[in-house]
């Protein structure tokens, strides 16, 4: 059996079939939810895996017994399985760990290439040092994984822009009560999101 623990799927399992023909059915896709933004041997962490979500992403060909095998596996570390198709797992994963990985990319990328970039870093504090931590991500892996799920990262992008943009506008207006409101949802929806993690 084999299974694998990258943060995209519908490339995988394509590579999968292709290298695998027909043994291809002893593999099941699979993505621990899990890590920090360190990476190599120093980074391991003994629990890492405890309590955290893993998706596996089995397709037509999977058998039970290969999914019951990879479940047991994951459960043995302490994780919790979701199962989905693999298309849908690349839609999730583009809006709540692609996408901000990008921003924070972006944002750090913007401040560092301002004229008064040393300025600004001194001043930053933990407003910004929240945001930015997925910054210190290893860049490699994260080429890799953009471009692996290009079109779920496009289109969630597109929606972000729009939000953004939406933002600048009633800015641009001075409209306080729509500005507020749209901080206002995206408030209770963030402490909905804590809340439900305790």
């Amino acid at each position: 059996v084999i299974t694998d623990a990258g943060s995209t799927k519908t490339d995988v399992i394509t590579s999968a079939r292709q290298i695998l023909g027909e043994k291809f059915n002893q593999f099941i896709g699979g993505h621990p939810i899990a890590g920090a933004e360190k990476s190599g041997a120093a980074a391991a962490m003994i629990d890492l895996y405890q309590g955290k979500n893993v998706v596996l992403t089995p397709s037509d060909e999977t058998p039970t017994w290969v999914q019951d095998k990879v479940t047991a596996l994951w459960e043995d570390c302490g994780a919790k399985l979701n199962v989905m198709p693999a298309a849908q797992h690349d839609e999730i994963f583009a809006s709540v760990s692609h996408l901000p990985h990008l921003l924070a990319f972006a944002l750090v990328e913007d401040i560092a290439n301002r004229d008064n970039a040393e300025q600004l870093f001194t001043f930053a504090a933990s407003g910004f040092r929240d945001f930015s931590r997925i910054a210190g991500s290893h860049p490699e892996m994260w080429r890799d994984i953009s471009l692996a799920n290009k079109p779920a990262i496009l289109k969630s992008l597109d929606s972000y822009l729009a939000t953004l943009t939406n933002i600048k506008n009633l800015l641009e207006n001075e409209d306080g009560d729509a500005l507020q409101a749209t901080f206002d949802h995206a408030s209770k929806a963030r402490n909905e999101w804590a809340h439900s993690k305790k």
